[in-house]
């Protein structure tokens, strides 16, 4: 699909959900999920192992039925049109979707002809996309050898052989190093530049604050909160007071004096001196955050508690998921991340990687 093919769409939302209901027996694995996603923007599914999250991308991505409500992708209801829909989107999914006793080639050439292309279009095609995803040396091997990271890349360059006008990630970067999984993010902001629309599912908060223009937090199949970063961390608190004591004997007291200049919960963090807590719940006015936070330094000092550090900051997504679900973070059920099968990764590739540089699909 090229890019004039897609303007077609963009009067409307690229995805559009109202009450959108999946059941497993006694399980309601999603319920009642309300979204609205722009064209050509990343938006960010984020919440626990569990939640929801990859159930909603299959039935957007008419792999599943609903059981209840609506789901409408560039306008074509995902039941009644799921023909219309299917020549829309692709689907990144967790585990490798590629033939791992092929090579990259042979993966990419295979799939374009699949899909229509001339033999000779196929293979310059499955060459672009591997260059552009850093994979050219690679080309001639076969995906078993594939490091984790470049495993992830090339599933993504199979789910946009074709340029979809959105392709949905879920759980993109999950049991990726570091240096992978910032490999796959430049992948996204590149496919984004192109103009397709990315619906991220994520554990990672760090991700979701990295890539998505809005988020989405789902928790036992619901929809506890959306909106832009800034205005999900601006509805957790104005900020974050973080204090470092230079004496841990007197954590306790200092615990007392902030809980009771602040009005708020108190977090012990892991180091024995530190502690931080939440200013204005609930509101955003930073200079009434400021002033409680200048009130609580001073009766520490009148407390006789030695400070030394004092700092006043915006929520992070932590906290914010902390506030909103009661856990630290997405990963909440112990499930290992990679492979059905348990493999982490794929063999190290100790070889510097290149950075993506991804071009539109040439036209006939």
């Amino acid at each position: 699909m090229t890019s004039s093919n897609r303007t077609d769409h963009r009067a409307g939302p690229a995805i559009e959900t109202a009450g959108l209901v999946k059941t497993f027996g006694d399980i309601r694995a999603v319920d009642g999920v309300d979204l609205r996603i722009e064209p050509g923007t990343v938006y960010g599914l984020l919440g626990p192992n569990g939640a929801g999250k990859t159930t909603t991308v299959r039935m957007l991505a008419t792999l599943l039925r609903p059981d209840g409500g609506e789901a409408h992708v560039f306008g074509h209801d995902v039941v009644r049109e799921a023909d219309a829909v299917r020549g829309l989107v692709s689907l990144t999914g967790q585990y490798a979707s590629v033939d791992e006793d092929l090579t990259g080639t042979e993966n990419l050439v295979l799939l374009a002809r699949l899909t229509g292309h001339a033999k000779k279009a196929s293979y310059d095609r499955a060459a672009q996309l591997l260059d552009a995803f850093g994979l050219s040396e690679a080309a001639g091997r076969q995906v078993k050898n594939y490091s984790g990271g470049m495993r992830r890349r090339i599933d993504i360059a199979a789910s946009i052989l074709n340029t979809p006008d959105l392709l949905f990630l879920d759980e993109p970067t999950t049991g990726l190093d570091p240096r992978s999984r910032n490999q796959v993010w430049e992948i996204v902001r590149a496919v984004v530049a192109q103009g397709t629309t990315v619906l991220l599912t994520t554990q990672y908060l760090d991700e979701a604050d990295q890539l998505a223009s809005r988020i989405a937090v789902i928790d036992k199949g619901r929809v506890i909160a959306e909106g832009t970063k800034g205005e999900l961390k601006a509805s957790v608190g104005a900020g974050a007071v973080h204090v470092r004591l230079r004496d841990a004997d007197r954590r306790p007291d200092a615990e007392r004096v902030l809980r009771q200049a602040l009005g708020a919960d108190v977090q012990l963090e892991p180091d024995p001196v530190a502690l931080t807590a939440r200013v204005g719940n609930g509101s955003p006015d930073g200079a009434a955050a400021a002033e409680k936070a200048s009130r609580a330094l001073a009766e520490l000092a009148h407390a006789g508690i030695t400070v030394d550090n004092f700092s006043l900051g915006q929520p992070s997504l932590d906290e914010v998921f902390l506030a909103l679900t009661g856990k630290p973070d997405g990963r909440t059920d112990g499930q290992p991340d990679g492979r059905p099968d348990g493999r982490q990764d794929g063999p190290p590739d100790s070889r510097p990687e290149p950075q993506p540089t991804l071009k539109k699909e040439a036209t006939a």
